[in-house]
Formats: structure tokens, sequence, C-alpha cells
């Protein structure tokens, strides 16, 4: 097996590593050469020669505007020979783009599959992530080896643009746990009980999720090197709020969720892990 991947963030250079140990053979591109120094993995001069040398190509970035700056870039995705090519985008992207994203692609030959994934580092690092993929079934099929070497849990919604809308309902959630937790940890700390028995006895009760059990650790030891950056789910939200404009809905919570993980650019926090949020309560 062999696969193309453009983005060495933290998240990326996970799926990288687990791609890896499962004997697929990764060559990569990213903007800093230097982030594939500790992975071994042949690193591409261009995005075009990326593209070029692998059939199945994924992408981890930041937003729709690094995307779109990968696709449209000197030597970029769409200056390559896309014919039969498959772009899996993992990037959770705003909802219009990825429309044009898919067309883009489409119109060049290539087959693109928008493919959100749910959960950080750790589960990429063991394979345990979820991911929602929307784009043609047999480009899905073709994909989906490699898919299971990155995902426990893994939906198939065809519409383009479904994917995305369901990843970012999803972080709607993940954002609003986070500073549900975070706040009332903050309370607990000043009420004088200990941190980690209060999280103890919160994960036996109404506190218990897969957010508070991942992050744990972050809490207790208030080490918030980034697996999933604050600058992320403020984006992730402010994509959300776009979603809720369109559909004409009230976005509460979401709404001042973000606004929340919007003060850790105030504290240049933002790069922190999203749990770092807890220190702007406490």
């Amino acid at each position: 097996m062999k696969a193309g991947f453009i983005g060495l963030g933290n998240l990326g250079k996970a799926m990288v590593k687990r791609l890896l140990s499962e004997n697929v053979e990764v060559s990569v591109w990213n903007r800093t050469k230097e982030k594939a120094k500790d992975i071994n993995v042949s690193v591409s001069e261009t995005v075009k020669d990326l593209v070029e040398q692998n059939e199945i190509i994924f992408l981890n970035l930041f937003d729709s505007n690094a995307v779109e700056e990968v696709f449209c870039r000197e030597g970029g995705v769409l200056s390559a020979g896309l014919k039969n090519k498959i772009i899996v985008d993992t990037t959770t992207n705003h909802y219009k783009s990825v429309l044009n994203f898919h067309k883009k692609i489409s119109e060049k030959g290539g087959h693109y599959l928008e493919a959100p994934v749910l959960g950080s580092v750790i589960p990429a690092s063991t394979g345990n992530l979820t991911i929602i993929v929307s784009g043609e079934k047999e480009a899905y099929e073709k994909a989906l080896p490699y898919l299971k070497i990155l995902g426990s849990n893994i939906f198939f919604v065809e519409r383009a643009g479904l994917a995305t809308q369901i990843k970012l309902i999803n972080n709607l959630l993940l954002g609003v746990f986070m500073v549900g937790i975070s706040e009332a940890l903050a309370i607990g700390d000043k009420a004088g009980i200990d941190r980690e028995l209060l999280i103890d006895i919160l994960s036996k009760g109404a506190g218990n999720s897969m957010v508070l059990n991942a992050k744990r650790e972050k809490l207790i030891k208030e080490d918030f090197s980034p697996h999933f950056s604050s600058a992320l789910i403020y984006k992730d939200l402010h994509y959300l709020q776009d979603l809720a404009k369109d559909l004409k809905s009230q976005l509460f919570l979401g709404s001042l969720a973000k606004e929340i993980f919007g003060l850790t650019y105030k504290n240049k926090e933002e790069e922190l892990d999203f749990s770092a949020v807890f220190k702007i309560f406490k």
C-alpha cells in the first residue's frame, strides 16, 4: 500500500505514523520540511510531485483557506494530472468550501472524498479515529483499506457536504462539553476540592464523557501541550455559526463556547490544547 500525505500538524503527523506502522509506504509534503525529520518518509519538493506519484493522497490542514491554497498554489494539487486520483481530505472544512473542492477535483478527472475525523492525536496513533465520509461510493471503497487503518468507526454518508456538516455539529458538543467541564473544575478548585478526586466523581456521574476521559490527565497536571488546539475549535464553531445562520437556526451554547475559546487569543494561548480553556475559568 502506498499513499501521499499533505499536512504535518499534530494530527496529520500522528496519522502518518499510524499508516507507517501498518506498512503503508507514505510520502509527504508540508510547507515546513523540518516537520518530517522525525519520521521515516520521503519528502516531495512540490505538491504536484506528491500527487503525481500517488493514487491516493490525504490532506490534514488547519482550515479551508489552507486547503484552497494547497489546491491552487503554483505546483499545487490542481496543477497535477488528477485523472483517477483520490483526494481524501480529513480537514474540518467550511461546509460551503467543501462543495467547491468536490467540484474542482471532479472537473480535473479526480475524486474528492471529504473525510473529517472525530478524535485527535491519541486515537489517531492507535487507529481509533471516527471518520465520516462523503463522496463517490467507488472512490470511497478504494480508499476504505486506508481509512480502516486510521479509524475504528467509519460512516459513509455519500452526499457532498453532509460529512462536514455532521463534523461541525459534533464539535458543537465537543466545545460545549469542554467549556462545561472547565467551569466545573474551576469552581471545584475555588471550593478547595482536590481536582483529581472531583474528576473521579464527575466521571461516575453527570460529567462522564469521552471528553472528560480523554482530557483527564491534561486537566490534572495542567499539561496543555496541543493535541487539538483552541484555535481549531474556535474555527470550527465559527463555521458552525455560518451553518446555523444559513439554516435560520439559533446557536446559543455554540456561540457562547466560541467566544470563550476566543479569549485564548487574548492570552496568547490559542495554540495550546483546547482543554487549556480551563485556565480562562481558573
